[in-house]
């Protein structure tokens, strides 16, 4: 994200770089984050400190993640480390229960691996209180998706199986730098404490909606037939007829705990 440093630093494409500029953005993102003095915050990609500057604006201490080792310098530069921590390493790799059990995440993230990012912090919803993000908005609309619709796939179960998701507002390619060119979303996620409908377990629940939708337009007797049989999905109220995408998340944890007890049996 591009901010208030000096000097011009050329957004790298291998990172997936689109600097924030647009102030009134910038401020509906900080408002919706709306920082107090005693969270522990944690920027993802800060950039240039678009966030970075107004949310120090706000609080006396936060986090940053940043790949990007210019961008790192540029950021201690600006900031002694009692303010602003940079861990210099790719989010993809960082263990956030290091900081803490009620952290708050926000982020630009980079459109060529936002799932790959979102299903990491899904891994660690445990020691989150909640999550501010800019996103292609297709990816938005994805995670918020209801069951029916073409934009309902694994990551809308996988995300909603864990997290409340909140579509907050659209953003526009003339508010980046180098605009990029698709329409972006800012989304808030928050983990659902307790679990409203949880897996037995929860790596065969991961694994039975992978499977379901690579094969998403086939029907569910064929899409997991390895797993259910057509009686085995009638008899847990599921129908063998039905598509992927037609069930919700907790149809979906309701048949992936069938295959577990079958298999414990």
């Amino acid at each position: 994200m591009s901010g208030r440093g000096t000097g011009r630093h050329v957004a790298r494409k291998r990172f997936g770089q689109h600097f924030l500029t647009d102030g009134s953005v910038i401020r509906r993102i900080v408002d919706a984050i709306a920082p107090q003095p005693q969270d522990t915050l944690i920027e993802i990609g800060p950039g240039l400190g678009a966030l970075t500057f107004p949310l120090l604006d706000r609080m006396p201490r936060m986090h940053a993640i940043e790949i990007d080792r210019d961008i790192v310098a540029r950021l201690r530069g600006k900031f002694p480390e009692a303010r602003l921590q940079v861990h210099q390493t790719d989010v993809l790799d960082f263990d956030f229960s290091g900081l803490g059990t009620d952290l708050r995440l926000v982020g630009n993230l980079p459109y060529n691996i936002s799932t790959p990012i979102l299903f990491h912090l899904a891994a660690h919803a445990r020691v989150m209180r909640d999550g501010h993000f800019m996103l292609q908005k297709e990816v938005v609309e994805r995670m918020a998706a209801a069951p029916g619709g073409s934009e309902y796939g694994r990551l809308t179960v996988m995300l909603r199986y864990r997290f409340g998701i909140d579509n907050l507002f659209e953003v526009g390619p003339e508010a980046f730098d180098p605009p990029p060119k698709v329409r972006s979303a800012v989304v808030r996620v928050w983990p659902l404490n307790p679990l409203p409908f949880p897996a037995d377990d929860e790596a065969l629940f991961a694994q039975l909606v992978t499977r379901a939708f690579t094969q998403r337009r086939k029907t569910l007797r064929n899409a997991v037939g390895p797993y259910l049989s057509p009686t085995e999905l009638e008899a847990i109220g599921i129908d063998p007829g039905a598509r992927p995408e037609t069930l919700g998340v907790d149809q979906w944890v309701r048949a992936a705990n069938a295959v577990s007890k079958r298999a414990s049996a």
